[in-house]
């Protein structure tokens, strides 16, 4: 389960735009490039802030710290996936729910990622794990 915007590059975790190592796993997640028919729709910073309940300058502050992605318009105005208010969402849950500081939600949810890969990986070879995903 993955509520991170995929691969586009931008401000933030995602933004190498080629492959991501992961540090000592030998693991790398490609980034497919991909051609919409029709443009991807992208929110404003005022349009996740209203989705998600959080003022606009702690999601400014989640962009800085690397915890969500977003891009830059033509503006310079930050535009962020549809997918983000689920983010900011899941971030506010490891705030609120496990009294975690932000660097560490930043961690938690790198490891989350990489359950989440391990886990396609195990279903793609055709084995299955006898308990259910716990996330």
């Amino acid at each position: 389960m993955n509520d991170r915007p995929a691969g586009a590059p931008g401000i933030g975790r995602a933004g190498t735009g080629g492959p991501a190592v992961r540090a000592g796993t030998g693991l790398t997640a490609t980034t497919a490039v991909r051609y919409a028919l029709v443009p991807v729709r992208r929110l404003s910073l005022d349009a996740v802030a209203r989705r998600s309940g959080l003022h606009p300058d702690l999601i400014r502050r989640f962009v800085a710290l690397g915890l969500v992605d977003a891009d830059r318009d033509a503006a310079g105005q930050l535009v962020f996936a549809p997918t983000a208010p689920a983010l900011l969402a899941r971030i506010q849950r490891l705030r609120s729910g496990l009294c975690l500081n932000y660097a560490s939600i930043g961690l938690v949810l790198d490891l989350l990622d990489r359950i989440s890969l391990l886990e396609a990986a195990l279903q793609g070879r055709g084995t299955r794990s006898e308990n259910p995903p716990w996330t």
